[in-house]
């Protein structure tokens, strides 16, 4: 396709790489947005077949036309100008493309909030398949490199400063709780993203006269399992609770990939070099360069999705039992926050599965400050021999010794003759100091309380 094929105003994706080309942008996307708008409309018409409110046969008419690529989704937009929402215009044609017998059974008692809610719900439902499979992977793949690497030294670093070794394992759990906990919450909010049925203003007041309130109350039920989505207890036509729990959720999984990619960019800076990114990308004008372009982009979807899911919050404040705006606001947000997540997770997947850990430069850096990434532990084991205060004292003094290691400096102390050989042998190798680190990676991995996968290899 070149430019020339794209209507004026279409958005292939150019400026946001992140989600071009992912799964989650073919699932957001307008044609699965108008699709799920038939689907819902062709949902309606079963679940009022199933109850004996219309004809079986307008439903199999209604469910044989729900088809987008017989729909002109620009012209809908350009329609849906006049009403405020593409629902409108979409109603007049699928009647149409149902043919007359089913006609009047299509949308009958709906409103359009109904039906653009309930394809929302399922846009995203549909969406978080995709996000949930690129979690696991992701998953899979931290709890490999965690496992693997338990007891790989490296600096911690704290306030960007060297602060006492750890390691890369740890590391790496960290990473997989965060990511298996997001996992976990988007999991939850899918499972539960309702239908919406609740006619003009929530009340299924046209339901309950053309049927009676007993059938207008248990049509919402066999809508929501005509649909797959849940069945809702009420209306939510202003009670967005569902827009912007799935918001948030969105936004905790673009953070916790966002903390991921995080340090993946500091330790992947040339001067540091403690990972490479194998998936990585190359430079216009450097061939030399090596850039984390996996987690460039997550960090640049972590930095967005946050903003929007504010707007979502937002849209809570709903007035009435119809909003005006509010609603509105909400579509192409959530539509950019599923296209932001769903991208930021197939980078996910490529940058875990595609990172390699250099222990070299990891146990290198453990010398960089000349021992005294471990003066925490070299200050305890003096303290039996000269006292807390002095030893605390003696090591602040030997820092300040150019060239020389901590231990070289404090083994010429005279106030210090009488600690061993072998003392001042263990205190001068900082990847002694883990602390309980590697068994910390081990009860990361133990630990039944996230969904997927667990050990070492990411099987569950």
């Amino acid at each position: 396709m070149t430019s020339a094929d794209l209507p004026d105003g279409a958005d292939a994706g150019l400026l946001s790489p992140v989600r071009a080309g992912s799964a989650a942008e073919a699932a957001t996307g307008d044609r699965a947005f108008l699709q799920a708008m038939l689907d819902a409309e062709a949902a309606l018409t079963r679940a009022q077949a199933r109850l004996g409110l219309a004809p079986a046969s307008a439903a199999a008419a209604v469910t044989r036309a729900a088809d987008a690529a017989a729909f002109d989704v620009r012209d809908l937009a350009l329609r849906a100008r006049s009403g405020g929402n593409p629902v409108i215009p979409l109603v007049a044609c699928l009647r149409a493309a149902a043919g007359p017998a089913a006609a009047d059974h299509v949308h009958q008692g709906a409103t359009s909030q109904d039906i653009l809610d309930t394809a929302a719900m399922l846009v995203a439902r549909r969406t978080a398949e995709h996000l949930l499979a690129d979690l696991d992977r992701t998953t899979g793949a931290l709890a490999g490199l965690a496992g693997t690497h338990r007891a790989t030294p490296m600096p911690g670093r704290t306030l960007t400063q060297h602060a006492v070794p750890t390691t890369f394992g740890l590391k790496a759990a960290g990473w997989y709780r965060l990511a298996g906990g997001a996992r976990q919450r988007l999991a939850a909010v899918r499972d539960g993203l309702p239908a919406q049925l609740g006619g003009a203003a929530g009340t299924l007041a046209s339901f309950a006269e053309q049927s009676g309130q007993e059938a207008a109350l248990a049509l919402p039920a066999a809508y929501a399992e005509e649909t797959g989505l849940a069945e809702p207890v009420l209306p939510w036509h202003t009670l967005r609770a569902p827009v912007a729990d799935l918001g948030a959720a969105l936004a905790h999984t673009t953070g916790a990939l966002g903390k991921f990619a995080a340090d993946v960019l500091v330790m992947a800076r040339t001067e540091i070099g403690e990972v490479r990114d194998e998936a990585g990308g190359g430079s216009s004008a450097m061939p030399h360069k090596n850039n984390p372009v996996n987690a460039t982009l997550i960090a640049a979807a972590a930095r967005q999705v946050p903003n929007l899911a504010s707007v979502l919050m937002g849209s809570l404040v709903a007035e009435d039992e119809r909003p005006a705006g509010s609603w509105h606001a909400e579509w192409q947000t959530l539509r950019e926050a599923l296209r932001l997540t769903g991208g930021a997770a197939a980078c996910a997947v490529a940058l875990s599965g595609g990172l390699r850990p250099d222990t070299g430069r990891m146990r290198d850096g453990l010398a960089l400050t000349r021992g005294l990434i471990a003066s925490e532990r070299v200050a305890a084991a003096l303290a039996p021999h000269v006292g807390q205060g002095a030893a605390r004292a003696l090591v602040t003094e030997a820092a300040a010794v150019a060239g020389a290691t901590l231990v070289e400096s404090l083994r010429q102390r005279p106030e210090l003759a009488d600690v061993p050989a072998e003392v001042w042998d263990d205190l001068g190798d900082p990847a002694r100091y883990l602390g309980c680190a590697p068994r910390l990676v081990d009860r990361a991995l133990a630990a039944r309380d996230l969904d997927g996968p667990r050990d070492a290899q990411g099987a569950s």
